[in-house]
C-alpha cells in the first residue's frame, strides 16, 4: 500500500508529487499516456511560466517528469477504471492501494474533429489564447465558438492581434451580452455567424481557414474554444460535481468523499494555467499530510 496515489502526470499531479515525497511519503502516480505533462504537451512554446522566458510545452513537461523522479515518485502505466476510498482499479485488471487518492486527471479540450486541426497543433492552431497570443501579436487570427470562453479569447487577442474574427455556427452568440458588447465595440474585430470551419489549410504553419460556405478566410492563427471535458468518467457518484462534470473541492483541495482530493484542471476553479495547476500541488499536500495523520 502507498501513502498516496496521484491519477494524471500533469503539472498539478508532479507538483504535488515532489511536495509530498519531501514530506517523506510514498507516492506513486498513474498515467494513462505515454509521456507525462497532460496538455502542456500540446504547447509549442511557453512564455508565461515563471523562470522560463520561452521554453517548449515537451522540454518543460520533462522538466516537471524528471524532478518528481529525483524526489523518489513511482511512476505507474496504466489507466484508471474506478477509485474507491482506498484503493484504484486499472483497466488491466490491478487495484493499487493507498491511504489517500488524488485525483490530477485535469481536462481536455473540445477538438473540431476536422482536416487539417491535428496537423496544425501548434503550428497555428491554438487552444488557448493566455497561454499562445502573444506569438500571434500584430497578426490575424480566428476565434471559433460562441460562448463565454470563445469571447474571453477574442478579447484577449483583440488586445494583441491586428484582427480578430470570432466565427460562431449559430446567429446569436451563447456568451454573456457584456462580453458581446465588449467584442463589437473594438475597432479590429469582426462578427462571421452561421457558419463553420471545415478544413485547416497551410505549408508548414497555418495559413487559411476554409468555411463550410466556400469562403476562405486568411489567418495565421484559430483558437478553438468550443468548451473543455474534464477526466472524470472514472469517479463515483459520492465526488461531488458541479453541472459541467468539474469536481468541486474546497480551498484546500479535498473533495465530498473522505481521504480522496482533486487538483488542476479537474476541479472547479476560475483559472486554468500551468501555474495554478503546479500551485494546487503544494496546496493538495498539506492537506494529505493532514489527513494522513489523522488516520
Amino acid at each position: 500500500m502507498y501513502d498516496v496515489l496521484i491519477i494524471g502526470a500533469g503539472p498539478a499531479g508532479l507538483s504535488a508529487a515532489v511536495y509530498l515525497k519531501r514530506a517523506m511519503l510514498s507516492v506513486a502516480i498513474i498515467e494513462k499516456q505515454p509521456l507525462s505533462g497532460g496538455q502542456i504537451l500540446t504547447s509549442y512554446n511557453i512564455e508565461n511560466y515563471l523562470g522560463f522566458t520561452q521554453i517548449s510545452g515537451t522540454e518543460l513537461a520533462e522538466k516537471f517528469k524528471k524532478h518528481a523522479e529525483a524526489a523518489g515518485a513511482c511512476f505507474i502505466f496504466g489507466e484508471v477504471l474506478k477509485i474507491n476510498k482506498n484503493s484504484v482499479e486499472l483497466h488491466n485488471g490491478k487495484t493499487i492501494s493507498a491511504k489517500a487518492i488524488i485525483i490530477a486527471s485535469g481536462a481536455s479540450h473540445r477538438h473540431l474533429g476536422i482536416k487539417g486541426e491535428k496537423e496544425f497543433i501548434g503550428k497555428g492552431i491554438s487552444y488557448c489564447a493566455t497561454c499562445d497570443g502573444a506569438f500571434f501579436a500584430d497578426k490575424s487570427v480566428a476565434v471559433i465558438g460562441g460562448g463565454d470562453a470563445a469571447l474571453e479569447n477574442a478579447l484577449y487577442l483583440s488586445n494583441i492581434c491586428k484582427r480578430v474574427t470570432l466565427i460562431h455556427r449559430r446567429k446569436r452568440l451563447r456568451a454573456a451580452e457584456i462580453l458581446a458588447e465588449r467584442f463589437f465595440s473594438k475597432p479590429n474585430t469582426e462578427f462571421i455567424p452561421n457558419d463553420e470551419a471545415k478544413e485547416f489549410c497551410g505549408d508548414k504553419k497555418l495559413t487559411n481557414i476554409i468555411l463550410k460556405s466556400g469562403k476562405t478566410l486568411a489567418a495565421d492563427g484559430a483558437f478553438i474554444a468550443i468548451g473543455q471535458s474534464p477526466q472524470t468518467k472514472f469517479i463515483s457518484k459520492d465526488i461531488k460535481t458541479n453541472v459541467n462534470g468539474y469536481i468541486i473541492t474546497d480551498n484546500d483541495c479535498i473533495t465530498s468523499e473522505d481521504g480522496i482530493f482533486a487538483i488542476g484542471d479537474v476541479r472547479e476553479k476560475p483559472c486554468r494555467q500551468i501555474i495554478t495547476a503546479a500551485a494546487d500541488g503544494a496546496v493538495v499536500s498539506q492537506s494529505v499530510l493532514n489527513y494522513i495523520n489523522s488516520l
